[in-house]
């Protein structure tokens, strides 16, 4: 592997001052680049969308769940923004069932349809899926730890592997 000239280093140097966006118009543009459906992003709060409502669903959540340290904020900022990606994924599964039934004359029809030449539904449910689990894995990795902070005896986490494969 070839070393990285000197005089490549400052020509890397000077280029790296000129680069990236400038103004703020420019930074609020690029700062969604990435952003395909809304469901996966790390932005929590889209354009189009309520962070007032974010920020006072955090506060409720963070009430309830009651996070005495690092580790149980991190947990409960997980079942925040998962919770906040669910709702997202609601509103945009009306918005595909609108759309959709738009073009044909039920929903049965479209979803038939979709199933046999897209799966959006079947990816979608995947989605929602795994927004779930992670709401619930960090709701009880922070009740575990919750507990064992309070003194309580606590069983590791255990994991079951079933084969639904087997036959008697």
């Amino acid at each position: 592997m070839e070393e990285t000239s000197q005089k490549q280093i400052e020509a890397n140097r000077q280029n790296a001052k000129l680069g990236g966006v400038k103004t703020e118009e420019g930074k609020a543009v690029s700062r969604y680049n990435a952003i395909k459906h809304g469901i996966l992003t790390t932005a929590l709060a889209l354009e189009n969308e309520n962070e007032t409502e974010l920020e006072e669903l955090g506060k409720a959540i963070r009430s309830e769940l009651k996070p005495a340290n690092e580790v149980e904020m991190l947990l409960a900022e997980r079942i925040i923004s998962n919770t906040w990606r669910l709702k997202r994924a609601i509103i945009a599964e009306r918005e595909m069932i609108e759309h959709d039934t738009e073009n044909e004359k039920n929903f049965g029809t479209a979803l038939s349809y979709d199933f046999a030449n897209y799966d959006s539904y079947g990816k979608f449910t995947r989605y929602e899926t795994c927004l779930e689990r992670g709401i619930y894995k960090a709701l009880h990795e922070l009740q575990r730890l919750q507990a064992i902070r309070n003194g309580q005896k606590v069983a590791l986490p255990a994991a079951i592997d079933i084969d639904v494969n087997q036959q008697e």
